[in-house]
């Protein structure tokens, strides 16, 4: 575009853009009535200019155009599992996520006719076993590009989320290192902390700090050109404050990296993102459509490598294919007829997004310097510190849904009274308590909806 037109234009300065906004408001307080405060802590300004920054934002060196299309899949039997994959990847899907919860699942049945050279296959197991991986690797290592597999091992995520250890410390962390070893890969689910209640800042900072323990260990038992590959997986849960996530996901690669430096580990991290369960509800059940979808278009903005979406009734159904294929669509949607694959970091360069991804990055940095300086993450985990601080910020949530400053549209404001829910419900959508001897409390998911669904359910 010609720079002609612009010429012809006078510079406006910040100061000048807020005088005249003090003129339009006739005597309404600019602070009162334009600054939107939030549960961050950070203060949204009205407008930003370039004139206000020290500096103008780096350019990200992250590729939007190369993320992910994902299927997880629930492995509950090897070539049924298969068979949804190669449906999905039919479909349209480009990476599949298996979740499996049994070592004598077989690897060479559940990998039977995918092309791993072009499809990424992450591995979740719902149990800790370096002969499972190594049985995975002895699959994958006859493929070429096998470094496009990712195996996600997270020994305190479980402890966080179970409030148990899969055998012991000693034990958890001697089959953790080997598995490191042998996969140069480990992860971290800071998708447990969002879905709890937490705040971003706190997810960031619990992610940092949940890494740094790895790190810390590492730094005695793994070399250190074995370092320098060795590569984390973070998986995110995303909610709907649109460009607050986005910025969240900008901010925890900033966050790694600088982590990362001091370590001298590998600074490139894979994010896998998906849509947080907190907001989601099982009345007016579509309207969860639109929000995974805002959701996913945060985490393609935000730099994810791969999204997996929610799909809309995974609160009460069993997986399906009807499910299982809207969800995919809406990425395929996004990625194919909304130019999602056209643009590498459309976000660079916002004035706004990178004020926020600033302030989530040094409040984020200031918590993690302060769990550090209090023993780390594993202890304050065993204080209850951690669980504490995140149902303090759930709670604060909940007060807002509560009083509808919080809105979820068709559930706490414009409900369709005449909605019947009970005859639907395959799973029940509501927060588990086992009762069972744990050695700390575990951080519980719950739904901001539960409590007001319940009720509607008893009256049906």
């Amino acid at each position: 575009m010609s720079k002609t037109l612009f010429n012809e234009f006078e510079e406006v300065s910040s100061k000048a853009w807020k005088q005249k906004i003090q003129v339009d408001l006739k005597g309404a307080d600019y602070n009162e009535t334009l600054i939107w405060r939030n549960n961050e802590g950070i203060d949204v300004k009205p407008f930003y200019h370039a004139d206000e920054l020290k500096t103008l934002p780096e350019t990200s060196n992250n590729k939007a155009t190369d993320w992910k299309i994902c299927q997880a899949i629930n492995v509950l039997g090897a070539k049924d599992a298969n068979l949804k994959a190669l449906d999905a990847i039919n479909r349209g899907a480009e990476s599949i996520l298996f979740t499996i919860h049994s070592e004598t699942i077989s690897i060479e049945d559940l990998f039977q006719n995918i092309d791993i050279e072009l499809i990424p296959i992450a591995i979740k197991c719902n149990f800790l076993s370096e002969g499972f991986v190594k049985k995975i690797n002895t699959v994958i290592a006859s493929k070429p590009m096998q470094s496009h597999s990712c195996f996600q091992t997270d020994i305190i995520g479980n402890l966080a989320r179970t409030g148990n250890w899969f055998t012991n410390l000693k034990e958890d962390h001697q089959k953790f290192e080997a598995i490191v070893k042998s996969t140069n890969q480990f992860s971290v689910d800071l998708s447990l902390y969002q879905n709890a209640g937490a705040t971003m800042i706190q997810q960031l900072a619990y992610s940092l700090a949940h890494a740094n323990e790895y790190l810390n260990n590492f730094d005695n038992s793994i070399a250190s050109e074995a370092k320098q590959v060795l590569k984390i997986t973070f998986n995110v849960a995303i909610g709907s404050n649109y460009f607050f996530e986005i910025a969240k996901l900008k901010a925890l690669q900033n966050l790694w990296t600088t982590l990362a430096s001091e370590y001298g580990v590998n600074k490139e991290c894979r994010i896998i993102a998906i849509p947080s369960k907190r907001n989601k509800t099982i009345y007016d059940y579509n309207v969860n459509m639109l929000r995974t979808t805002t959701e996913c278009m945060s985490a393609v903005l935000g730099g994810a490598n791969t999204i997996c979406n929610l799909p809309y009734d995974v609160l009460y159904h069993n997986q399906n294919e009807f499910g299982d294929r809207i969800s995919r669509n809406q990425l395929l949607v996004l990625k194919h007829e909304s130019y999602f694959d056209k643009v590498n970091n459309p976000a660079n360069g916002s004035y706004y997004i990178e004020n926020i991804t600033e302030q989530l990055s040094v409040k984020a940095l200031e918590l993690f310097k302060d769990i550090e300086a209090n023993g780390g993450f594993l202890q304050q985990l065993k204080e209850g510190t951690i669980q504490r601080k995140i149902k303090e910020s759930a709670a604060k949530e909940q007060a807002d849904f509560d009083a509808e400053k919080l809105i979820l549209l068709g559930t706490n404001k414009h409900p369709n009274l005449a909605d019947r829910m009970k005859n639907d419900l395959e799973i029940s959508p509501f927060m588990k308590i086992e009762k069972r001897k744990t050695i700390i409390e575990p951080i519980l998911e719950k739904r901001l909806a539960e409590n007001l669904e319940i009720n509607r359910l008893n009256k049906e």
